[in-house]
């Protein structure tokens, strides 16, 4: 365990944002965490995973921990079902990869997010028809405040649409150490999503397995999405907002081809994407801070983009959006 001084954090952001940070550890064990944390005291400390959701505006002064646990378990098989924990720092895709190697359902439609399996509850994320809860057994956290290390099952976790406990009421009080996913050894499959339906037809698989979702999931998104290895960006910027039903009917009748999907309560969901291409967004660019061409939800750093310019950005295409549709836009990304 060894402490770097003033290190760039361009490496640990997937905006690739440079900025520094003063002091910055990399932990590979509960332990390691709990050691620091005890010695920190009340110093301020910033948790890091994948840094897939997180826009850096300003150079970090407090220490940044990056959360670099891994391992791979399986706890415990049934006859249609198994129960395998990781460790919060594995790669989600990765994760997502060797469960599909293994013919375990209830992943595959949840291929290439980016990101750790740290950060995936805290988003509760979520694509095409599925969410983590759904595939969510237990996690273990180390609660800053007690010091001591807690079992969450999916009721404490409080999830949400993007939302978790760990986002929301408790934000920042626990860093999570694992989670453990219940997958199906009968999996059952997911292709309500016309997008998933249309890249099968065009692979030719007519008796899809988990695989051909994985790859079909894989296809749309690269196709929509940029790399980030390629191009700066943390993946959808925005939620797609809940509205109510009387806000819908009104858009609705305004612009029928708005694209709607039901949600709880008779609320409705929209798609944020389609909202910010109808305010004129898609493609745009300022200097090395933009909105991608092929998908308007994704902000993009195309070089050396401040945080504070996308950010700025990012504020620009909400106040649009409320103004054109009367729809106010939240964050998926945490600003720093």
């Amino acid at each position: 365990m060894t402490i770097q001084k003033n290190i760039s954090l361009l490496p640990y952001n997937t905006f690739h944002i440079d900025v520094n940070a003063s002091s910055f550890i990399s932990v590979k064990s509960a332990d390691e965490l709990d050691n620091i944390l005890t010695s920190q005291g009340k110093e301020p400390v910033l948790i890091l995973g994948g840094g897939s959701n997180v826009l850096l505006t300003k150079n970090v002064e407090s220490l940044v921990l990056k959360i670099d646990l891994i391992g791979i378990d399986e706890v415990k098989e049934e006859a249609s079902h198994i129960y395998v924990r990781a460790g919060a720092g594995e790669i989600w895709h990765e994760f997502v990869q060797y469960t599909m190697k293994r013919n375990w359902g209830g992943l595959e439609n949840l291929s290439l997010i980016p990101g750790n399996v740290g950060a995936a509850p805290i988003q509760n994320i979520g694509a095409y028809g599925v969410e983590l809860k759904d595939v969510f057994f237990e996690l273990e956290a180390y609660d800053r405040k007690e010091k001591k290390v807690y079992a969450f099952g999916v009721n404490d976790c409080k999830f949400g649409y993007r939302d978790s406990i760990f986002k929301s009421a408790e934000k920042g009080r626990y860093i999570i150490l694992n989670v453990t996913f219940l997958l199906s050894k009968v999996p059952v499959l997911k292709t309500s999503y016309g997008a998933i339906r249309e890249e099968l037809k065009k692979m030719g698989v007519q008796s899809p397995t988990i695989q051909d979702i994985s790859r079909a999931v894989i296809k749309i998104r690269r196709s929509k999405l940029p790399d980030p290895a390629e191009i700066g960006n943390a993946g959808s910027f925005f939620k797609n907002p809940v509205v109510d039903h009387t806000l819908f009917l009104s858009l609705s009748k305004k612009y029928p081809d708005i694209p709607a999907y039901p949600h709880e309560d008779k609320s409705v969901k929209l798609a944020a994407g389609w909202l910010i291409e109808q305010c004129g967004w898609k493609g745009y660019r300022k200097g090395d801070a933009g909105v991608h061409a092929n998908q308007a939800l994704v902000l993009v750093n195309y070089g050396k983009a401040s945080g504070l310019e996308i950010l700025q950005l990012s504020e620009k295409i909400a106040q649009s959006v409320h103004k054109k549709f009367g729809v106010y836009l939240e964050r998926e990304v945490n600003v720093i």
